[in-house]
Parts: C-alpha cells; structure tokens; sequence
C-alpha cells in the first residue's frame, strides 16, 4: 500500500475523505487544544508558542508526512527539554535551537536515516519519559496549589511541604475539580465519547473559577497572534551552544516521532508510514515552527490514537485540525485569559502521572533491562535530561558487552582425567572470568578442553595460549583443538550462523 494514497487519488475520493474526516478532525482539536497550552506554559513559553506548533504540526506536517493517520504537535516528553533552553536561549534563541533541529531532521529524512533515529534502547526511551513526566508533576504541582514550579526537582521536593502549608485555597479548589474531571472522565463520560475529558475538566475548572475571588494566577495573553510571531535570534550566544542544543532537539524528536509513527501503525489497518518521509516532514514542520515563534513538533501519540478512535480514514484529519487550531488562534484565542493555571496545571500533573507506566516497567525488568531503566530516570530527574539519556546509553552498552561475553566452563571427570568445557563467547571481555575458572582447574592432571563457540578473538586465543603453557609447566597435560583452527572454523561457520563445536581431535 503506497503512503501517498491521499495525492495519487481522484478528486472524488480526497472530496469524499475530506467530508468523512470533519468530524474527526473537531474531536481531534478539542483533544490538543487544552494539551498545546499546557505544555506551552509548563515549557515555560507563551500560550501562542504552544498553538503556532499545533498549527504547524497540523496542517503542514500532516500534508507532508509519510504516516497519514499520526497527529504532531508540541509534545510533553519535550517539555523539560524545551524548558532549558528557553531559560538558556530566551523564546527568540528557541527557535533558532527548533530550526536547528528541523534542518537536521530533514537532512536525515532525505539520507534515508529514520531507522538508525530509532536505534534507542526501550528502556531508555520509556525512562526517559517517566523522568520527564515526573519533573512536570513536581513542578505543575506548586501551579496547581498556587505557587510557582522552583528551578529543578530537588528544590520542588523540598518546598513542596512549605507550598501545602501556604496553598492557595482558590486555586486548590479550581485544581481539585478539573483532577476530579479528568480522573472521572472515562466512566461518566462513556455516554459522551465525542467529548474529550481534557477539555471538559478545563473549561469546568474555568467555570468555577468565574464563581470564586479572582486571587489566583490566569493565563497571560500578551498581544496579538501577530505579536508572537518572531523570526528567531542568536542573540549573544556562540553558535555552538545552540548547534548542540539543536543536535540533542534532534535525537530525541526524532526517536519520539519515529516511535509513535510505528505505536500508530498499530491501530489501525491503513496505509503504513513511511519513516523516512515521516522524518522529513517532520523537520520541515520543526523548521517553520522555528521561524514563526513556535514550539518544537513531535508525533503525539494521545492525538494520533484520538484521530483513529475517532474514525479518521485519511491525512486530512490532522490537517484540518490544524486549520481549526489556526481559526482559533485568530479570532478566539482572548478567551484564553479566563482560564486559570491551577487547571492547567492538575491537567498537566495528569499527563506527567500518566508518562509513567507500569506496564513499560514489568515489561523492561522481565527483558533484564531495570537497571537501566533505573539509572537513566535518576539522571533525568537528578541531573537533567541529556545526562540522563546519556547515562542510560552508557549502561545499556555495558550490559549489550556483557551479554556478548557470557562464558561458562564446566567440569566433567573421565576417569583419572578431566573434560572441561568451555561454552558462549570468547572475546576479550570474557578473558578474566576465563582466565579465573581455568585457574581454579585441580593441578597435574591430563585436561581434555573443549569448545562449543559463538565468537572467539585473538585476546582469548592469547590468553588460553599462556595459560596453557603455564598450566603444562607444572606438570599438567592439555589436550585439545589448534587454536588457530578453531578460529578459522569459527569465521568459516559465522556466515550460517552456527557456531564451533569442538573436541578432541
């Protein structure tokens, strides 16, 4: 099935998706109008950031990319992210970083790239998320009780216990119902499935803020759509600094829109992505968010999985999502100073909750892969979320290197003498523990050492050489394969995939 369906069809039939997908397309904005805003605030951007993004995550990666039925737009597992530099950069400096980064992802989509972005261990993807999703409940947590998030989770931590003691009634009691909304939602909402819970929790905090004394923070409308749109500015930081920014903007994108696009694929029995044209869409999307004020664009996955509940049979669902999101930003968006942060904020405490999955944790520590779920997420909270990635990678690479080297000698008597055999992989890695267990063998006895191989190295060859020789100086004898013909026989088998079984020859 061709991912270009929706170009190559007569015009009948893009009318006839076209009409089909209106309805989906309103449940779809009604879904990212609410999340848009609060990733925004929480990136610490403006409001309009976070709509120019849904905008242009719409319309244009929506016409562009290569999974019809995949939904972008400003994302949480960016947040954190997006946060930094803001503080670093300022709002202008971030749209040099998104560029950047959009360049870089279009680059990569027209180098065919998009299957090595995805070349990140699950563990550290899903950390990744939890890590994130912990810091915004941290931080969104003093907003909902009507405070300000402080510099970083540590500090969150330890003021929370003073933010409880002096909340804000007002605000806690917005922040309570729209929690309330949200987590209710999925029962008593099952008779209004065209109804996202996000929307109803935030327009219903907003309701009961009008009843309530205006003592508690609203959101900030400052000027027009026009006024904030900005073209981006260097400012007085070195182009390396926003080249590594841009780099890491990059990785973790693209590793998130690449992923969804797949998740996505999933659910529905569509056409299938093209991950390459998905990566260049994307990077076109990300380079004109850049240049408009906007924030960073990823496939979401809480969009895409809504479109195709919904019913939504082609691309023009998230397009037109887009269009509605651009209607509102121009003629509605003065609505948006009614509406309290404490609502916001409990619905962002929801969504940093539900970046935490229980189901991902089992499924990685059966995989044997805990620890480095378990470090990267304390680098992410602890430190921040390029420390955490890269610690996460470095464990994960440790482990991938202990796998390869599993080594296991085992005993056997045959009469007066000894069989020992010497089973898995033998690389360098290995050479301690194989080193150690032959150490260990008794003295002085005829040893009949053999193989059962899925690699060998000269390090090993080396090392088995010299313990030989020392093993035979004291009065031991060992019989076995030339090491040199078993490391031919092992290279000649590597390309059928089996390995060297060896004994006495």
């Amino acid at each position: 099935m061709s991912t270009n369906a929706s170009r190559t069809s007569p015009p009948s039939s893009i009318l006839a998706n076209l009409l089909h997908d209106l309805a989906p397309s309103l449940v779809v904005f009604l879904v990212a109008l609410p999340l848009s805003l609060g990733i925004a605030v929480a990136s610490g951007a403006t409001p309009q950031a976070g709509l120019i993004a849904a905008t242009v995550g719409g319309i244009v990666v929506g016409l562009c990319g290569g999974a019809p039925m995949q939904v972008s737009g400003p994302a949480a597992g960016l947040t954190v992210m997006v946060y930094g530099y803001v503080q670093q950069f300022g709002l202008a400096g971030l749209g040099v970083v998104v560029v950047i980064g959009g360049v870089l992802q279009m680059l990569g989509g027209a180098l065919r790239l998009a299957r090595a972005a995805m070349a990140i261990s699950p563990a550290v993807l899903h950390a990744m998320l939890a890590g994130i999703g912990i810091l915004i409940a941290l931080g969104q947590t003093h907003t909902l009780l009507g405070g300000r998030p402080k510099s970083n989770a540590l500090e969150n931590l330890r003021a929370l216990p003073d933010a409880v003691l002096h909340a804000n009634p007002h605000a806690l009691v917005i922040g309570g119902v729209t929690m309330a909304l949200l987590l209710l939602w999925p029962k008593i909402g099952k008779r209004l499935p065209f109804l996202p819970g996000a929307l109803v929790a935030i327009l219903t905090g907003t309701l009961v803020s009008l009843l309530l004394p205006d003592t508690f923070a609203k959101v900030e409308i400052q000027g027009s759509l026009l006024d904030a749109v900005h073209l981006p500015q260097f400012g007085e930081h070195h182009f390396g600094d926003f080249a590594v920014a841009g780099l890491a903007l990059f990785v973790v994108a693209s590793a998130e829109s690449l992923l969804c696009a797949v998740a996505t694929d999933q659910l529905h029995a569509g056409p299938r992505a093209n991950l390459d044209r998905e990566l260049f869409a994307q990077g076109l999307g990300n380079t004109l968010s850049g240049l408009l004020g906007g924030l960073p664009v990823t496939g979401v996955i809480v969009r895409s999985s809504a479109n195709i509940a919904s019913g939504a049979r082609s691309r023009w669902s998230a397009v037109l999502h887009g269009v509605w999101m651009l209607v509102f930003v121009m003629f509605c968006s003065g609505l948006l100073r009614y509406v309290p942060m404490a609502a916001l904020a409990a619905l962002l405490v929801q969504v940093g909750v539900k970046l935490v999955k229980v189901k991902e944790i089992r499924k990685i520590a059966a995989f044997g892969d805990l620890l480095v779920y378990v470090v990267t997420i304390a680098g992410v909270v602890a430190i921040n979320l390029l420390w955490g990635i890269g610690l996460g990678f470095l464990v994960a690479l440790v482990l991938l290197l202990k796998r390869n080297s599993s080594l296991e000698v085992t005993t056997r008597e045959r009469g007066a003498d000894l069989e020992v055999w010497v089973r898995g992989t033998l690389n360098f890695l290995a050479v301690p523990t194989l080193v150690a267990r032959l150490g260990e063998l008794p003295p002085q006895r005829t040893l009949y050492l053999q193989f059962d191989l899925q690699g060998l190295d000269h390090a090993a060859i080396e090392a088995l050489r010299a313990w030989r020789a020392g093993y035979e100086r004291g009065g031991g004898v060992v019989i076995k394969h030339s090491l040199d013909t078993l490391w031919r026989e092992l290279v000649g088998k590597a390309g059928n995939g089996s390995g060297v079984t060896d004994g006495q020859r």
